[in-house]
C-alpha cells in the first residue's frame, strides 16, 4: 500500500509518496496551494494517481508539543480530506524543515534553489518518520 504525506503550509504544500511496500519514502512535488476545495481535489487525484490508501499529515506541534493556531490549520485541512473521504492521520513534524534544509546544504544544494525542494523534502522526512513508527509497531504485535 502506498502512503501520500503532506508538509502543509500556507502557500505550498510539500508532497511525498511511499513505493508500494510502505517502506520507502520519496519526495515527489510541491503543490502551490489555492483553497481547501481545489487544494482538496488535488490530494484526491494524487491518491487516485499513486493508489495510495493513506494522507498522512505533518502535524506543525508547538516544541513544548502543545498545539498551536498552525497545527489547528492543519487540522481543518484534515478534517476536509477526512470529509472527502480519505483516510488522514497525523505525524509530528517539528525540525521536519530543518531536517530537510540541512540534507539540501549537505548535498551543496545552492541557496536560491533549496526554497524549490525544501517542502518536498520535508515531507519525506514526514514519511519516514511515520513509516517507521508503523515498522516498529507491527514488530511489536
Amino acid at each position: 500500500m502506498r502512503v501520500i504525506a503532506l508538509d502543509v503550509g500556507d502557500k505550498r504544500i510539500g508532497v511525498a509518496v511511499s513505493d508500494p511496500g510502505g517502506v520507502i519514502a520519496q519526495p515527489l512535488e510541491v503543490y502551490h496551494r489555492v483553497g481547501f476545495g481545489p487544494d482538496c481535489r488535488y490530494v484526491q487525484a494524487l491518491c487516485k494517481r499513486y493508489d495510495a490508501a493513506l494522507v498522512v499529515l505533518g502535524l506543525p506541534l508547538n516544541m513544548d508539543a502543545s498545539r498551536g493556531f498552525q497545527a489547528q490549520k492543519v487540522q481543518a485541512f484534515g478534517d476536509v480530506l477526512a470529509q472527502a473521504g480519505l483516510k488522514v492521520c497525523y505525524q509530528d513534524e517539528r525540525l521536519s524543515t530543518r531536517a530537510a534544509q540541512q540534507v539540501l546544504i549537505s548535498g551543496d544544494v545552492r541557496r536560491e534553489d533549496r526554497k524549490r525542494y525544501v517542502d518536498q523534502l520535508a515531507a519525506a522526512v514526514i514519511l519516514e518518520q511515520w513509516l517507521a513508527k508503523e515498522s516498529r509497531q507491527k514488530e511489536a504485535l
